[in-house]
């Protein structure tokens, strides 16, 4: 039995079919940009990547979240 995906990853398929890149290569961009706070990264992803506000939303969320479990 297959077990749901929840939370901010659950967008991850979705977000690799509209935008054409692996949810790695979106983390290792969000990881190297000199922005920090949560809402500048999802704006920066908006506005210079043109993605939706979930979708950049659920993608900074799971990045900052797995950069502080370590």
């Amino acid at each position: 039995m297959t077990e749901t995906v929840k939370g901010p990853a659950a967008y991850f398929p979705s977000i690799e079919q509209k935008y054409g890149r692996p949810i790695a290569e979106w983390k290792d961009l969000i990881r190297s940009s000199p922005l920090a706070r949560h809402m500048e990264l999802v704006g920066w992803l908006k506005a210079e990547h043109g993605m939706g506000h979930g979708h950049a939303n659920a993608l900074v969320a799971h990045t900052l979240a797995e950069d502080n479990a370590t």
